[in-house]
């Protein structure tokens, strides 16, 4: 097998055609990484900043069925535990 033959190179090296730099020849330049690196943090970021805020709910909602089953417990072993005592005067 010839190094460079499989499917994954065969795209690697499209991509390589494809894309050209804004330095001389085409060349990539460090800005054309800077500039490709900040669009990709930017979209991590936005898609960071969303989650974080559904996970935030989704702790509290944890937090609150926690605290709702805790209640229901103490409850009900409060009812198990609760002596009945009949007071019958003579």
């Amino acid at each position: 097998m010839q190094p460079g033959s499989g499917p994954v190179s065969a795209n690697a090296r499209a991509e390589t055609k494809a894309s050209r730099g804004s330095g001389p020849d085409g060349r990539i330049t460090r800005d054309d990484i800077a500039a490709k690196l900040h669009t990709i943090t930017g979209e991590a970021e936005s898609q960071m900043e969303a989650s974080k805020a559904m996970a935030t709910w989704a702790i509290a909602a944890a937090v609150g069925l926690g605290i709702l089953g805790a209640y229901l417990l103490g409850r009900r072993r409060g009812r198990k535990g609760r002596a009945v005592i009949e007071i019958k005067r003579v």
